[in-house]
């Protein structure tokens, strides 16, 4: 982010707009919106805004550029054709100290003017810093569609009792857990049916009701999908927003992680080989206690809790001390890796079976079943297998995996991040440590590796340039 959202409050501070023509006139309607007292200098001016001269609401002056015409303004936009005169608006500005739009022209400015989406008191402004203003407005357009017009008067009425919530909940917490169950209630219903004096009358009936200041802890153990945000679920989303307290692996992506709200507690108990900022029992102690003391406690792991997750221990330990909880399923990486590798772990010419394994290495040694992994027509993915990966390509050989087979191993897979290294077994540890692979990564053998070739679909932004032919 290289700009700051801020809302400025314009009403009835002067305003200079230079240049008069039809570009301008969209900038003089926004300001007006605001409440802003706008005066126009121009040579010209078009009709829209000779008619806002004629109905009194903004001044014109007709006259060329010049720095005194700045003088008083809070702020300034540069909405002429000529390079030159905008360059010499926003200069003057800026020695000024006053804030600068020049349309068109991002390097002249010191602010930019977003999209909006407005449900008064409530305004939505979406910006692309300058770089992609057609991609704002269109999704300005797709946000219009998901927000009905009576959320204007959900915001206001919401304002009228903001008093009588802060008088009866003392904590910021509590008053945030209040709201979030009326906006999630029937409450909200009746203010978008236009039964804004039923609302309010459910409203005083909630303050009135004594077991609503209860606070309720709860845990929320959500997958947070093997990295690109995108593949989250709505629910995920919905819950990673309402949190007190987020309780985060290694493994979830920072770009995940940007999606729990803002002001929630970031609790970081990751775990890398040998390394256990916490041990799991004293994670699931954490849980439960913050939960007991009222916080709702996002669980936030990499992939899904489920599958090499330990989630099942974390709710066990829940469900033992009373303390409720809820489970979001994630994409595994498995599933969301092996997709955006091009590689599918199924396939009728290839595969009838997929087997996952957990690579991790137990006092250096791998203790797991080589015959089942070793059957034919199946894929093996094996998780937490980068340091063990020479031992487990040796061991699927002894155990009758011919050395030719397809394997892979992707590294920070669905990120923007993401390679690829893919060889025989028989070559495949000399390969990953040649391209110096590094955790986290995802290891996959069998005959569906070969497709990669023809599906690979997903190509990172971020690709390097590799000197190894075979790694992406």
């Amino acid at each position: 982010m290289q700009a700051l959202p801020i809302f400025m409050n314009i009403s009835q501070r002067l305003c200079v707009v230079i240049g008069a023509g039809e570009v301008a006139a969209r900038k003089v309607t926004m300001l007006l919106r605001a409440q802003a007292s706008v005066t126009v200098y121009a040579p010209g001016i078009c009709p829209t805004l000779a008619d806002l001269v004629e109905a009194g609401r903004i001044r014109y002056q007709q006259a060329r550029f010049a720095d005194q015409q700045l003088s008083g303004a809070c702020l300034v936009i540069a909405a002429t054709n000529d390079l030159q005169v905008n360059t010499a608006v926003s200069l003057a500005a800026q020695a000024n100290n006053i804030p600068v739009n020049v349309v068109d022209a991002p390097a002249l400015c010191t602010f930019t003017m977003a999209s909006i989406v407005e449900r008064s008191p409530i305004v939505i402004a979406i910006s692309s810093e300058g770089n992609a203003p057609v991609l704002a407005r269109y999704l300005r357009s797709k946000i219009e569609t998901m927000l009905p017009a009576g959320y204007g008067r959900i915001a206001a009425i919401a304002g009228e009792f903001r008093d009588k919530v802060k008088s009866k909940y003392a904590t910021s917490q509590a008053r945030r857990i209040f709201w979030e169950g009326v906006l999630q209630g029937p409450i909200v219903e009746r203010i978008l049916a236009g039964q804004e004096a039923a609302a309010r009358i459910g409203l005083d009936q909630l303050l009135a009701d004594d077991t609503a200041s209860q606070q309720h802890g709860e845990v929320y153990l959500v997958g947070g999908g093997p990295g690109d945000p995108d593949l989250l679920t709505f629910r995920a989303l919905r819950l990673m927003q309402q949190c007190d307290v987020c309780v985060y692996d290694k493994l979830v992506s920072p770009e995940v992680l940007d999606l729990v709200r803002r002001d929630a507690e970031l609790i970081y108990v990751g775990k890398s080989r040998d390394q256990h900022t916490l041990p799991q029992e004293e994670i699931n102690q954490l849980l439960a206690r913050l939960a007991l003391a009222g916080k709702r406690v996002l669980r936030l792991k990499g992939g899904d809790p489920f599958i090499f997750g330990r989630g099942g221990e974390e709710i066990e330990t829940l469900m033992q001390q009373g303390v409720p909880f809820q489970v979001v399923p994630g994409i595994t990486a498995a599933n969301g890796v092996s997709s955006y590798a091009g590689i599918p772990l199924t396939h009728r010419d290839y595969a009838q079976a997929c087997l996952f394994i957990t690579g991790h290495l137990k006092n250096g040694v791998l203790d797991l079943d080589w015959a089942a992994m070793a059957r034919p027509q199946q894929t093996v993915v094996i998780y937490m297998g980068l340091v063990g990966l020479e031992q487990i390509c040796q061991q699927l050989m002894a155990h009758g995996v011919a050395a030719d087979m397809p394997a892979a191993v992707i590294q920070q897979g669905t990120t923007q991040h993401q390679r690829v290294v893919s060889a025989n077994l028989s070559d495949l540890a000399s390969q990953v440590a040649a391209a110096k692979m590094k955790a986290p990564c995802l290891t996959i053998v069998g005959q569906v590796v070969k497709l990669r070739e023809k599906l690979n679909w997903f190509e990172p932004q971020n690709k390097g340039t590799d000197p190894l032919k075979n790694a992406d």
